[in-house]
This record gives C-alpha cells, sequence and structure tokens, in this order.
C-alpha cells in the first residue's frame, strides 16, 4: 500500500479525530501506515479493534501500523504487546504531525512503542480545522471533548480525561470552512456535548453555541447535535426546538437505564421521571421531534422488575432508534466491582431489549407512511429525513436534497416517492 489509511471505530468524535490524524500524519510527511483509532466503550469493541489489527498485518505485511483512541488510552500495555503493532499514541499525541515524525523504529519493545501521556493533565482542547470528512456528505465538528462525570460503568473519561471545551470563534470558523467545502449539514459533537462552555469566559451553553452558529454561517442548511444528556439541556437549546427549522428534530439520549436504583447506583444525574419529563416536554415544543437513544442491559445487580422498567421507559419516551449494549465491565471501574449478573443473561435481556426497540422503530415508521419528508442522500445508496429515519434512495445521487414522499417501509427503512430534487 501506499499513503495513510484509517480504521476508524466507535464516534462521531472519533471519526472527526480520523480526518484530523490523517492530515497531521500526511503533513509529517508518514506514508505506508496504517492508522487504527479505536474505542473503548465496551470490552466487544476493544476486541474487534485488535481483531482489525490483525488482519490490517496480514492485509498490509510491510506497513507501518499503528493504534490509538480510547482503548488505546486506558489499555495501551495491551496494543503495545502485540507483535502487528508498530506504535501506540495517546489521544492527545494523535492529533499532531509532530508525533507521527518522531515513531520508533520497527522491532523495538513493547515499552518503546508507546507515546502515551497522562490524558488528565490535559486542560485545554486545541481547536482543529479540516476541510471535509472522508465518505460523509454530513459534516462533524468537535465542540468538546472529555468529562467530569464519573458514570460507575463508564472508561471514556480515563480516555479522554475531564472536560474542556473549544472556543465558540474556532468553532465558528470550523464550520464557515466546511459550508465553503459543500457541506450543508453539520454534526456538532463531544464525549459530554452538553457541558459545552463550563470551561469557557461567560460559561456559553451548548444551545447558545448552536445559535450562534446557525445565525452568523447562514450556508448551514441543516444542524443536528450527536448525544446528549438531557438534564444538562439549556433554555437556548429549548428555543432552538420550538422556532429554528434548521435545527434539526432528532436528538439522540444518554439514558443507559430506565429504573431509579439502577440510575443511582450507575451515578446518573437523572432519574427516569426527568427523562420522561424532558422527552414530553420536547414533544409539546416540536411534535415531529424523534429521539434516539443508548440502553444498558445486565447491569450489576439488576433485577428482572429493574430490566422491565428500562424497556416501558423506551416505550414511555416514544424512542424510535434503541441502541442497546450488554453491559460489559470495564477495567478499573467500579461497576467491574460490584455483583455480576451471568453472562447468558445479559445477553438474554440485551436481546428481549432490542426485540422492544424493533417494535417501537417499525410503529415509528409506519406513523412516516404517507407524510412528505425532505431527505439527504448519503454515499450509500440510503437518507435520513429531518428526523434522521433512514429510507432507501439508491436512485438519486449522493447529496442531493429532495422532497419525497414516504411510501411504506420494511422494518427496517422507509421506501418513497421523489417530488422535487436538487443538489445540496
Amino acid at each position: 500500500m501506499s499513503g495513510v489509511e484509517v480504521i476508524t471505530f466507535g464516534c462521531r468524535l472519533n471519526t472527526y479525530e480520523s480526518e484530523v490524524m490523517r492530515a497531521e500524519a500526511e503533513k509529517a510527511g508518514l506514508n505506508n501506515a496504517v492508522l487504527v483509532n479505536t474505542c473503548a466503550v465496551t470490552g466487544e469493541a476493544v476486541r474487534q479493534a485488535r481483531s482489525a489489527i490483525r488482519r490490517a498485518r496480514r492485509e498490509n505485511p510491510h506497513a507501518r501500523i499503528i493504534v490509538t483512541g480510547c482503548a488505546a488510552q486506558t489499555e495501551k500495555e495491551t496494543f503495545a504487546e502485540m507483535p502487528e503493532v508498530d506504535a501506540v499514541l495517546g489521544n492527545e499525541e494523535k492529533l499532531k504531525s509532530a508525533s507521527y515524525r518522531s515513531l520508533p523504529d520497527f522491532g523495538v519493545s513493547a515499552e518503546e512503542k508507546l507515546r502515551v501521556n497522562d490524558i488528565m493533565s490535559v486542560r485545554a482542547t486545541a481547536p482543529q480545522m479540516i476541510k471535509h470528512i472522508d465518505g460523509h456528505v454530513r459534516a462533524f465538528i468537535q465542540v468538546q471533548n472529555g468529562c467530569d462525570h464519573r458514570c460507575t460503568f463508564c472508561v471514556i473519561p480515563y480516555g479522554r480525561g475531564n472536560s474542556r471545551s473549544v472556543p465558540m470563534g474556532a468553532v465558528v470558523d470550523q464550520a464557515r470552512k466546511l459550508t465553503e467545502n459543500g457541506y450543508r449539514e453539520i454534526v456538532l459533537t463531544g464525549v459530554d456535548a452538553t457541558s459545552y462552555g463550563a470551561d469557557l469566559p461567560g460559561e456559553p451553553s451548548l444551545g447558545y453555541l448552536a445559535k450562534t452558529l446557525l445565525k452568523q454561517v447562514p450556508d448551514i442548511l441543516r444542524l443536528r447535535l450527536s448525544s446528549i444528556d438531557s438534564i444538562e439541556v439549556d433554555r437556548h437549546l429549548l428555543d432552538l426546538i420550538a422556532d429554528e427549522p434548521r435545527f434539526m428534530p432528532h436528538l439522540h439520549l444518554s439514558l443507559q437505564h430506565g429504573d431509579d436504583m439502577i440510575l443511582k447506583r450507575m451515578k446518573r444525574r437523572h432519574m427516569r421521571a426527568d427523562a420522561v419529563a424532558f422527552c414530553h416536554q420536547v414533544r409539546a415544543l416540536r411534535p415531529d421531534m424523534a429521539f434516539g437513544a443508548d440502553m444498558i442491559a445486565g447491569f450489576p445487580t439488576e433485577t428482572e422488575e429493574m430490566f422491565e422498567n428500562a424497556a416501558t421507559l423506551a416505550e414511555e419516551c416514544g424512542i424510535s432508534n434503541l441502541h442497546v449494549f450488554p453491559y460489559s465491565p470495564r477495567p478499573g471501574t467500579p461497576a467491574a466491582r460490584m455483583p455480576q449478573l451471568d453472562r447468558g443473561l445479559i445477553k438474554q435481556r440485551a436481546a428481549r431489549l432490542r426485540q422492544r426497540g424493533e417494535a417501537l422503530r417499525d410503529a415509528h415508521l409506519t406513523d412516516m407512511v404517507g407524510t412528505t419528508q425532505t431527505i439527504l442522500v448519503e454515499n450509500n445508496g440510503f437518507a435520513h429525513t429531518d428526523n434522521f429515519t433512514l429510507v432507501a434512495a439508491a436512485d438519486l445521487a449522493p447529496r442531493t436534497l429532495a422532497q419525497v414522499v414516504i411510501t411504506g417501509h420494511n422494518g427496517k427503512h422507509l421506501s418513497m416517492q421523489c417530488l422535487a430534487a436538487h443538489a445540496a
């Protein structure tokens, strides 16, 4: 191979950072290299990364394989000891061209492969300027990194460090650059995006940032947020939901569970009633709002009754896109020291919760039939509506914005008839 190949796991923030990594590696003159940007959110994510590294070595026997991301930050020795790996970079180091200029020689010891600092010592997130997001028709902008909260199941703060925000001016500049390069839909991303601004002068909120972006960058036609914590939503964001048509009617919520005792043991900051009240409040402001959510099945001490509370919360909130994670003990977290459930039971409950999610998705798709929607066409023959529902659109070119009538669904995505279309 030649050039730099990037393999990305995990969240939208990782997708954004992979573009920064590619640019910085190429600036450093790196060639014949595979960069693996890992995720640490579950044990399965780590296993998938290790498998991808082995496959990359088989397919590229003479390339440098450089591993980075959250799993590399939290389990650096695990990756350094892999014979397929030539270097391990931390989450801070991966974004600097100097890291790619000073890589270790081939065949060094595991300890010599490591370029991973103490992520908790990082106090700021430097603005990164990228021109495009490879393979995507919507652009992601990092507005925040790290997390100050310590949920008992989560290892991500130890991979990302404490919360820090990108200054508003830098976010506006990045949005202008991306719209100049043809992107009309922007997604604001972060590890704990709704904590945005607490460390900046004047403490601007995520909602205020979004308002400012839409005012100062009129070429943004569609603005979305990545996963949010509903307990941190402020008045500015609620105003956008109610009054701004360019703010898309879809929110992905970090719910995690629906039982109050489990939420306390997770050290979450909301209770079940808070989640239900938020969803009802938002739907009153924007009736076409759709919700996605993350939920964990099989958390330590979870009883059948507690599990059922999680399932019924998804129904009460009307979650149309449920992301279910079977609980996975992460090394060093408090939850890993709690009484664990049998792995078979965890998998069974995750499967049952996914079934409930599929029923909710089916009901949502059925409700969409007969409606007129605006879609943005992706590169894979599919598109998304304003409320982020998947639509088959193989006959339309990528980056097309189209008005369509929804004609049916197959339980997974919508079908449509095009009324009008133009390039975004």
